[in-house]
């Protein structure tokens, strides 16, 4: 189910290739509803989940009407994580990207002086060491793997590259943001299918610890990831490939 860091990739995808659209949010859900029990279905028929299950008794908590106090201390507890993330893991992730794709080692280390020469950059060479991975899912761009990769870190950052790599800091003079140069790069099917892709695949590195800590074991752990990873990118491919078709 998306977490509420996805949320921003949501709202991107669906402002800037969507109009804006409210059944870009709601299919997210429902993307990770069918995805979770097409998971169960697919791990039930293998071998290492075969055969009866385990009993299984969770007791419910005694539920009760949240009350003022509990709901503004969530929301500063929430809120502060959020900004305790942003202002250390998104902000030094956000600086390293900046980094990477202001200098360029073509003609010797320099800083960039003009956006055409983007393509020369430190951050360019690396994504275009990953992009071909992407192409069949659609966005086989540098800079859309780039982010896809930035992600794992925290989903905001694919938010964040984006932000760098298109200038949406910069705002036109009636004060709308220059959503077109991040549509220019993605059709309406490759964007669907970038969007799917972050919502299914590993979560950020803060989740993925959490995960390690509750399986306990190095095997699991690795397995639970590669096929979250497999999984998201079969998914973007079949939506990607019948969307096209």
């Amino acid at each position: 189910i998306p977490c509420g860091a996805k949320m921003p990739i949501v709202a991107l995808i669906a402002g800037a290739l969507f109009e804006g659209s409210a059944w870009v949010a709601t299919s997210a859900y429902f993307i990770g509803v069918a995805a979770i029990i097409i998971s169960g279905i697919i791990l039930k028929k293998t071998k290492m989940f075969a055969g009866e299950p385990a009993p299984f008794v969770m007791e419910l908590p005694a539920y009760h009407m949240p009350t003022i106090g509990i709901v503004l201390r969530s929301m500063w507890e929430r809120g502060w994580s959020f900004i305790k993330k942003a202002g250390t893991i998104i902000l030094l992730s956000t600086i390293l990207i900046w980094f990477l794709s202001n200098f360029s080692m073509q003609g010797g280390f320099h800083m960039i002086d003009d956006v055409l020469e983007q393509d020369t950059t430190l951050l360019a060479g690396l994504g275009s060491l990953l992009a071909w991975v992407f192409a069949p899912l659609g966005f086989g761009t540098w800079k859309a793997a780039v982010a896809a990769i930035t992600g794992l870190v925290a989903k905001e950052n694919v938010v964040g590259t984006f932000g760098i790599l298109y200038g949406f800091a910069e705002v036109a003079e009636d004060g709308a943001e220059y959503w077109g140069t991040l549509a220019a790069d993605f059709t309406a099917a490759a964007a669907f299918s970038f969007l799917v892709f972050n919502l299914l695949c590993a979560p950020c590195f803060a989740a993925m610890g959490a995960i390690k800590r509750e399986m306990n074991n190095k095997k699991w752990f690795w397995f639970a990831i590669g096929y979250q990873t497999v999984f998201a990118y079969l998914i973007s491919l079949c939506v990607y490939q019948f969307w096209t078709d």
